[in-house]
């Protein structure tokens, strides 16, 4: 897999270097030394607030130099794309900014904090296409291997028409009540909790499986823990101001019914993302503890024969595999960002419009809001009666 040094380069610049900024590097590193890409990614620099952790993040990271203020980091020369692995807050800003600047631009999920904000980052994304300019927002589980081959064989009909799509994402790194009060609990930084952070994974996976948007969904959302300590200091409390789960149900455009529950207080879920999907000709089940596996069901078989398989995804003419390892040795959640940058820096060298884009950041953040909108109008609920 030889590293092609020949390609003209991709200047990175990458904004935030916590739990994704360093998932995004390991995807920056490795992409060109794994698959043959037009341009050849170099990782020019990464910025933080911190001079002294930003520094040590670009040593330990593999970014060639440190920047404390966005904006310097948008101005060199040698940045060509701009990576954003900020909190929620400040995504809109920067991206808006930095394709202003003439840059090409990844920005983590959810797009933004609001529909106005995703709206106008959209607008800024699609005035930068007609300048040759593309922007990405980081989806990175459409990347496994084997949700794309769910995709495949989605979009080939072998499942007919869908009817029913079943998607969780349970955590449980919030159950204790005495972590602390971090930013992604204050909705100011976030936006919204375990909906957000969370649902908007199943919302893009469930619109990205079935090829169709959702169009229109009812909700809950439920905050288990109203109050936790200060970071840094346990003797005083603060409100949370996000959800730590969220139900919802939706119909998308074919009539397909959805049903969605996120959580960040599920006691032993660790990462459990589980989708099936059923249709009238078969099923797919998808359980992201075991990334290498899809399970189908062809419901065309005779009854004698038919159930699900499992379906080892690990050989060659399956989504991405072709540059990897021989079939049977599988692959982990870091090479989702390996492949997010390899198709990423594609839409760059052909300056075709990313998958998935701006607009389809916005249309998962206007699915979040109309679950909030439900869930607020839900929030009073009939009373069982009893006989």
């Amino acid at each position: 897999m030889p590293h092609d040094t020949t390609a003209p380069p991709l200047g990175v610049g990458m904004v935030g270097y916590a739990f994704m900024g360093a998932a995004h590097s390991q995807g920056w590193r490795t992409a060109g030394r794994v698959f043959d890409l037009p341009r050849s990614p170099v990782m020019a620099a990464v910025c933080g607030r911190d001079p002294d952790a930003v520094r040590s993040a670009a040593d330990r990271l593999g970014w060639a130099a440190a920047e404390t203020d966005w904006r310097a980091l948008i101005a060199r020369d040698d940045v060509h794309l701009v990576d954003i692995c900020t909190p929620g807050d400040s995504h809109a800003e920067i991206a808006i900014a930095a394709l202003a600047a003439g840059k090409h631009v990844l920005c983590e999920k959810p797009l933004a904090n609001s529909v106005a904000e995703a709206e106008a980052m959209a607008a800024a994304a699609e005035s930068a296409h007609a300048r040759g300019q593309v922007a990405m927002v980081g989806f990175n589980y459409r990347r496994v291997p084997a949700l794309a081959l769910a995709r495949r064989l989605v979009a080939e009909g072998r499942l007919g028409d869908l009817r029913h799509l079943r998607l969780t994402y349970l955590q449980d790194w919030t159950v204790d009540p005495s972590f602390p009060l971090t930013w992604r609990m204050r909705r100011e930084h976030a936006g919204s909790g375990a909906l957000g952070d969370l649902g908007a994974h199943v919302v893009d996976l469930a619109q990205y499986l079935a090829g169709e948007w959702v169009t229109g969904v009812s909700g809950q959302l439920e905050t288990f823990v109203r109050q936790r300590p200060l970071p840094g200091d346990a003797t005083r409390m603060g409100e949370v101001t996000v959800d730590d789960a969220a139900l919802f149900t939706g119909r998308l455009a074919s009539g397909a019914l959805a049903s969605f529950e996120v959580s960040r207080v599920a006691a032993g879920r660790k990462n459990a993302l589980r989708v099936e999907l059923n249709g009238e000709r078969g099923s797919l089940a998808f359980d992201l503890e075991r990334l290498n596996e899809l399970e189908y069901h062809d419901h065309t078989e005779p009854a004698s024969l038919a159930g699900f398989r499992r379906v080892l995804v690990t050989e060659e003419d399956h989504p991405y595999l072709s540059a990897w390892w021989p079939p049977g040795h599988g692959l982990g959640y870091e090479h989702t960002f390996v492949h997010q940058v390899r198709d990423l820096v594609h839409a760059v060298a052909d300056g075709a419009r990313p998958d998935p884009s701006f607009a389809d950041g916005l249309q998962v953040q206007r699915v979040l809001a109309a679950v909030e909108e439900s869930a607020a109008k839900n929030s009073v609920h009939t009373p069982v009666l009893a006989q």
